[in-house]
């Protein structure tokens, strides 16, 4: 169950898109979101909160980002 779909959010007041992909995992799920190539990947903990999972050693990520992509996750996990 891979459902490709885009992520939009607003950061630094800038809208911006991403894509992304819902991947499976036993009995619950991972998002993996692609930012400028590099894939990076989330998942709901036990209060629904959604925290990265696997990123690159090698990449120095924006961690205002990464934050804000997880909020956003939350926020759909809600609706």
């Amino acid at each position: 169950m891979n459902e490709p779909f885009t992520l939009e959010i607003t950061y630094q007041n800038k809208p911006l898109e991403f894509p992304a992909a819902f991947q499976r995992f036993g009995y619950t799920y991972r998002i993996v979101v692609s930012i400028n190539d590099v894939s990076y990947v989330f998942e709901p903990d036990k209060e629904g909160q959604y925290r990265l999972l696997a990123a690159p050693a090698d990449v120095q990520p924006d961690v205002g980002l990464l934050r804000a992509i997880a909020e956003k996750l939350q926020r759909l996990g809600n609706l």
